[in-house]
């Protein structure tokens, strides 16, 4: 199992349909999601390694995707990932020590790829 677009293409589709079901509350998270990870007094690399390290403390499989995707996008480097991804393990224990390689998979996967400018996130979380 992948952890960086196979899971994004497996949320695509139900996430759509719940999109199309609730708009509304889509455009607002959207809104909360950019302005959140807008760069200001923390860079954008920084923000999307926060989250990062947040999405694998809440053992969510599409959060580490997308955070993974936005990291490599952002710049992120596998060393600061992997640190971000200590702090998790410190945080939540052995339930980040199953997470944590997961996050650092989909980062490696997206931070190989040439398209990762290109391609965009999937917000499903």
């Amino acid at each position: 199992m992948g952890y960086g677009r196979d899971v994004q293409n497996q949320l695509r589709e139900p996430a759509q349909r719940l999109r199309r079901a609730i708009p509304r509350v889509y455009q607002g998270f959207a809104q909360l999601h950019d302005a959140a990870l807008a760069p200001g007094a923390l860079d954008g690399a920084t923000k999307e390694l926060i989250a990062l390290a947040i999405a694998v403390s809440k053992e969510c499989d599409g959060c580490i995707a997308d955070h993974a995707h936005g990291a490599a996008v952002k710049g992120a480097t596998p060393d600061q990932v992997a640190e971000a991804i200590g702090v998790a393990i410190l945080m939540n224990g052995g339930p980040a020590t199953v997470y944590g390689p997961r996050a650092f998979a989909a980062f490696q996967e997206f931070y190989a790829t040439e398209d990762r400018a290109q391609a965009e996130p999937v917000h499903s979380h």
